[in-house]
C-alpha cells in the first residue's frame, strides 16, 4: 500500500534515498531452489527486508516535494524547522518537520505521523499543544519558532557541489 500524501524533503535527503535505492537494486537476488526447505531462512529474510525497503524508498520518492520551502509564515508544517519548549521541563528542542528515514546528520527530523509531529502541525508561534508519549503521559509543548528549512540551514550554499 502506498501513500498519496505529498512528503517534503531536502535535496540532500532525496539524493541520499536515490543512492540507497541504486545500491539496493544492484545487490543480487536470491535463487530459491526447488527444495525450499533447504533455503537459508536468514537469507530469505534479508532479501524480503531489502525488497520492503526498496518499496518504501520508491513510495517516498514518488510522493516527494523536494526542497520547496513552505511560506515563511511561522506556522508549523512540513519543511519548517521548529523550535519547541517542553513546558514541564523548560527544555528547548529544534527539529525539522519532514520525512523520517530520509534525514541527514545536520538536524533531527520528526515526521507528521510521529506523536510530536502530528500534535504540533498547524500551530503558530506561542501556541501550546499536548501530545501523548508511549507511556500514555501527556506532554505540553509550546511552539517558539517556525522557519523554512532553507532559511534555517546556515551551512546551505546555493550551487554547492
Amino acid at each position: 500500500m502506498t501513500s498519496t500524501e505529498r512528503l517534503w524533503m531536502t535535496h540532500e535527503a532525496h539524493t541520499r534515498l536515490q543512492d540507497e535505492l541504486v545500491t539496493l537494486r544492484s545487490q543480487p537476488g536470491i535463487e530459491v531452489p526447488d527444495d525450499f526447505m533447504d533455503t537459508d531462512d536468514n537469507l530469505v529474510e534479508k532479501y524480503l527486508a531489502r525488497q520492503a525497503r526498496m518499496r518504501q524508498i520508491q513510495d517516498l520518492l514518488s510522493n516527494a516535494v523536494v526542497g520547496e520551502d513552505p511560506p515563511d509564515d511561522g506556522i508549523a508544517e512540513p519543511g519548517m524547522v521548529l523550535t519547541v519548549r517542553y513546558d514541564d521541563t523548560g527544555e528547548i528542542e529544534t527539529f525539522l518537520l519532514g520525512v523520517r528515514g530520509a534525514e541527514g546528520p545536520d538536524i533531527d527530523v520528526y515526521s507528521l505521523q510521529s506523536p510530536l509531529g502530528s500534535a504540533i502541525t498547524g500551530a503558530h508561534a506561542g501556541e501550546q499543544r499536548t501530545y501523548s508519549v508511549p507511556s500514555g503521559a501527556s506532554v505540553p509543548i509550546t511552539l517558539l519558532k517556525a522557519v523554512p528549512y532553507g532559511i534555517h540551514a546556515p551551512n546551505s550554499k546555493s550551487g554547492a557541489a
